[in-house]
């Protein structure tokens, strides 16, 4: 999966981003300053909001609600294929898609599709017996292992291979180069360590003089502490997280245990080339991975144990809308279909594929895709699932992922490039935006871009949205948060205007774009362009004017009906 630094939830890899972070927060360690820290701006929601009014490069949401005014909505399904989400949240329990052709609870197939008890939607990542697989390895080094017998051989004749294993062998010489041990891998991992070692120390202090076990950002703001090594503590530690923009609700707990799990999967790194990885398929789901008739795998268990990642997706679709807490999603009347099949680490293309073609036959109309890999070995079958999902009118909106780079001409899975040659017309690929009272540029700094890879730029920045735990919420950043985002506006224009066909729906968003004239830095660079020329259409989402458009497609259709 994709990933900037912990706090980007579940997506992994974000290298540049990563150590730009790290590089700051060593000179935050090491060269402290004690001028007291000023409380953060209130970011939250701030995608919502509208330029004009408001100062902000949100979408214009209330604007767009306003022209919806008097219109009646149809309720829209929405998949959220990600890594489970926490179905107590009081913002998001109401707005489950509920299977009415299951009875709960029963053991039973009741409506046959192979899947028992599938009420709020599937875990492909569990086994029969109830368990679940929470981690997984990198692609790159399933890759490696599962072809190096078939393709390590100086006698090999490609001449023999299908096209398929051509694919797979480029794919295979990759990793097999990319796997190498890196050192700057390994640095990074003295680094994070170094970090984890000084957070202990300041968190220990603070515990033992402020007699607390757990605290916000803002909550370690507000302690008085007395003694000189308690100040010190509490300056060091705050001024960390500053600088790691992790935002003032983000709790010490959830910090360390973020790192201690990023430092735990460079480690594994480490290991990749010597260490052959775990077939979760074989040991715990249970199912013959390489046979795609072996379907009916998985069980109901939606949620598992690592639900960030979908809880917040979830939320900025369609967290309840006015209801006096929480947040508020972008549509608003929506039904989260959750499936799981994004594990820790990264997915499995069968998982993917299944979970696409179970979200259209049960009667998705947008699918929400915040994850992403450098590899996909068995990318025929991702295909045929996309090709399934347009033939069904579904629209498929991915996100772009969080390495800095230039998807046009680097790896970047799943594509719309299919294998046969052909090209998916059913998706929205988006890249993520700031707001430049956030950072001075419009495209964030860890974002993926590409002029022909890259359809829209969204609000993926210090997005606030629901969290596990029943009532917990909090900032994310990532291409993960702004792809719900423009998921959140598809399902609302297919709610208002049902006639609009999935093409049509991606045609009235990626028209009604806020053109950015001003000049962006390409991410991870200093090189100064148009965002025109690192997205196809040069833009960020705009929800107002997404309406307009799609009342104009809309009134075209029913006029040529007639």
């Amino acid at each position: 999966m994709y990933s900037a630094f912990f706090f980007y939830a579940h997506l992994r890899k974000t290298y540049l981003h990563m150590r730009l972070l790290l590089s700051i927060a060593f000179t935050t360690i090491i060269n402290l300053s004690f001028a007291q820290t000023s409380p953060e701006p209130n970011f939250k929601g701030w995608h919502l909001k509208d330029s004009k009014e408001d100062g902000v490069m949100g979408i214009s949401l209330n604007k767009a609600y306003q022209l919806l005014k008097g219109k009646t909505s149809t309720p829209v399904i929405v998949a959220v294929i990600d890594s489970g989400i926490d179905t107590t949240h009081e913002d998001l329990k109401s707005v489950l898609w509920t299977n009415k052709k299951e009875i709960p609870g029963n053991g039973i197939d009741d409506d046959g599709n192979g899947y028992i008890d599938d009420i709020h939607g599937w875990n492909f990542l569990g086994g029969k017996d109830g368990t679940d697989v929470e981690k997984a390895s990198s692609e790159k080094a399933r890759v490696y292992h599962s072809f190096k017998s078939k393709f390590d051989s100086k006698n090999l004749d490609t001449t023999k291979l299908s096209k398929t294993e051509l694919f797979q062998l480029k794919m295979w010489r990759r990793a097999a180069k990319d796997i190498e041990p890196s050192p700057e891998t390994n640095q990074e991992v003295i680094g994070l360590e170094r970090m984890s070692k000084k957070i202990n120390e300041w968190d220990s202090i603070i515990s033992n003089e402020a007699h607390v076990t757990d605290y916000t950002t803002n909550e370690l703001e507000k302690f008085t502490m007395t003694s000189s090594e308690g100040k010190k503590a509490k300056l060091s530690f705050l001024s960390l997280t500053k600088a790691l923009q992790l935002g003032n609700e983000a709790k010490k707990s959830f910090i360390i245990y973020s790192l201690n799990e990023e430092l735990g999967k460079l480690k594994s790194e480490l290991e990749e080339k010597e260490k052959v990885p775990v077939d979760v398929h074989s040991t715990i789901i249970k199912d013959n991975y390489f046979d795609f008739s072996d379907i009916h795998y998985g069980n109901n268990d939606i949620m598992g144990k690592s639900s960030m990642h979908g809880t917040h997706v979830s939320g900025i679709i369609a967290a309840k809308r006015n209801n006096g807490i929480g947040v508020d999603g972008v549509a608003d009347n929506v039904q989260i279909m959750t499936i799981r099949a994004v594990p820790d680490g990264d997915e499995y293309d069968k998982d993917i594929a299944l979970a696409i073609r179970y979200a259209v036959d049960n009667g998705a109309k947008v699918i929400n895709m915040s994850f992403g890999k450098s590899f996909s070995p068995q990318k025929q079958w991702v295909d045929e699932a996309f090709k399934y999902a347009a033939s069904k009118d579904v629209l498929l909106v991915h996100a772009a992922g969080n390495d800095s780079k230039n998807i046009d001409s680097s790896e970047n899975f799943p594509s719309t490039d299919f294998l046969d040659g052909s090209h998916a017309t059913n998706v929205i690929t988006v890249g993520a935006s700031s707001d430049t009272l956030i950072v001075s540029n419009y495209a964030a700094g860890f974002s993926n871009y590409g002029k022909v890879g890259v359809d829209v730029f969204s609000p993926g920045s210090q997005i606030y949205s629901s969290l596990p735990g029943g009532k917990n919420y909090g900032f994310l950043d990532g291409t993960s948060m702004a792809t719900p985002v423009v998921v959140g506006l598809a399902a609302l224009l297919r709610s208002y205007y049902p006639n609009l066909s999935a093409l049509q729906t991606k045609a009235a968003i990626e028209q009604s774009v806020t053109p950015i004239n001003n000049h962006v830095i390409i991410p991870a660079t200093e090189t100064d362009v148009k965002l025109s020329d690192i997205c196809k259409t040069g833009g960020i989402i705009n929800a107002f004017g997404a309406v307009i458009k799609a009342e104009e497609i809309s009134k075209a259709k029913t006029k040529k009906k007639k």
